[in-house]
């Protein structure tokens, strides 16, 4: 069924109705469809890549070129006291070395000794070197390399946050089978009853039955008529529930329409429309939320690697060949500035305390990763028996179904010949609706069960 048929069911019904009165089959992998392409918390939980990418842009500002220039002047008393340019651009690099290019000019009767400069001003080219910390990680180099990280992280993040609206919105589905399913089989048996309230009044007028039995079918064709409409309302709800997921372009919800009804084979094909029916390429590495931890200890290794990295001396060398504007292609080495810079805490305290608090974090989160992985290979073996076993159960009650048909069929043949009552027949009909009943249940807990496998194997790529 293509989407402007969905389409068409779901905003024209009632001139669908009017024309004709088939009803049409909603698949589960159509529902599923619509679920993943316009439901909002779907939508919502794709904004997690573009925040990914969002912070991975500002990482890499940290590396961005920076044009700089400063100026001040100070005239009083017909007195140019100085006029000061500072200008300068700036190259950081990956390994924290930093290149800068810069003029400078000072002019004025006050200028401080040591900024006199030539008339023309100065130029330089310097390079800055982190001997201890910063030359091979620093917190631009950390920066960068979480945000890559990050962006694997909110992809797994982004996976399990649309398994898990996909798994609400299949359960709704399922209900929602149930209880459809439930009204259909309360309709065949409230006709049933009717049918043979009708015979026994007949029978009653030509003086082959008790009167008594009327009334016994009276309240057979009452109990179905309510158990008719307790489905109906828990049909309605389920469709209402249902509607919670269904959505269409430019965030307009939209209701479940009446004429349509849910997949008839989905036992049948359930399994691979969730990509259940073949486990055995499944990878746990490749479980989001597996990805996620293993991601987020390599992101606290990282920050480990810098705590480490504070325990090493601050040292900067910084070198700046100087030359007049008008001389610059004259090398004269001699003409430079160079400075050091050098810093260490005593005790280091700091510094070593952030750094076990960094261990610790990381030996944590390992901790949480083998526990998740046992969890989950677990998790899945068990839902593979619940459905092995659900599978048996199902087939052991279509068998109760078949046989409790049968006594039925029977029981209603010798009620024709005078031989049985109408008290056996309710009371084989009221065994062959509890267990369709129970069928009907069963095929729920298989769906459930199905959907759970594929929360837990977070695929939301079917």
């Amino acid at each position: 069924m293509n989407k402007n048929i969905i389409y068409l069911f779901l905003f024209f019904s009632s001139i669908l109705v009017a024309q004709e009165k088939n009803q049409k089959e909603f698949t589960y992998n159509e529902y599923l469809g619509y679920v993943k392409k316009f439901h909002p918390l779907v939508k919502q939980a794709n904004l997690k890549l573009n925040e990914a990418q969002a912070i991975l842009m500002q990482s890499r500002g940290a590396f961005d070129p920076k044009l700089e220039a400063e100026y001040s002047e100070k005239q009083f008393a017909d007195k140019n006291y100085y006029s000061i340019f500072n200008g300068s651009f700036k190259i950081p690099t990956w390994y924290g070395i930093e290149i800068k290019a810069a003029f400078d000019n000072a002019e004025g009767i006050y200028v401080n000794p040591d900024m006199t400069l030539p008339n023309s001003g100065l130029t330089s080219l310097g390079i800055t070197v982190p001997i201890g910390q910063g030359l091979f990680i620093n917190q631009r180099m950390v920066d960068l390399k979480n945000a890559k990280l990050q962006k694997t992280v909110n992809e797994a993040e982004r996976n399990l946050e649309a398994v898990e609206v996909l798994h609400k919105a299949s359960l709704a589905y399922f209900e929602w089978k149930k209880n459809f399913s439930e009204v259909k089989l309360y309709e065949e048996y409230l006709e049933n009853a009717n049918i043979r309230y009708k015979g026994v009044l007949k029978l009653i007028e030509e003086g082959d039955k008790p009167a008594i039995d009327s009334t016994e079918a009276g309240i057979t064709v009452k109990s179905r008529r309510l158990n008719l409409e307790n489905s109906k309302l828990k049909l309605q709800k389920s469709r209402l529930e249902l509607s919670n997921y269904l959505w269409v372009e430019n965030n307009v919800p939209i209701e479940l329409d009446e004429t349509l009804f849910p997949e008839i084979n989905l036992q049948n094909t359930i399994k691979s429309t969730l990509e259940t029916n073949n486990l055995l390429e499944f990878d746990i590495n490749n479980h989001p939320k597996i990805n996620a931890l293993s991601t987020k200890i390599d992101i606290l290794k990282t920050e480990q690697r810098l705590s480490a990295n504070m325990l090493l001396p601050k040292l900067d060398l910084s070198y700046n060949y100087l030359s007049e504007p008008s001389a610059f292609n004259n090398y004269r080495f001699e003409d430079y500035k160079v400075g050091v810079n050098f810093s260490f805490p005593i005790f280091l305290r700091k510094e070593r305390g952030k750094l076990k608090l960094a261990q610790l974090k990381v030996q944590d989160s390992e901790f949480i990763l083998a526990s998740e992985r046992v969890s989950i290979k677990n998790k899945i073996e068990a839902q593979q028996v619940e459905i092995a076993s659900l599978e048996k159960q199902i087939s052991i009650n279509e068998d109760l179904v078949k046989s409790y048909n049968i006594m039925l069929s029977g029981e209603e043949r010798l009620f024709a010949l005078g031989e049985s009552s109408l008290f056996v027949i309710n009371s084989r009909e009221n065994s062959l609706v509890s267990s369709q009943i129970n069928v009907l249940k069963l095929e729920n807990e298989f769906y459930n069960a199905i959907v759970n496998l594929y929360k837990t194997i977070a695929n939301p790529n079917l």
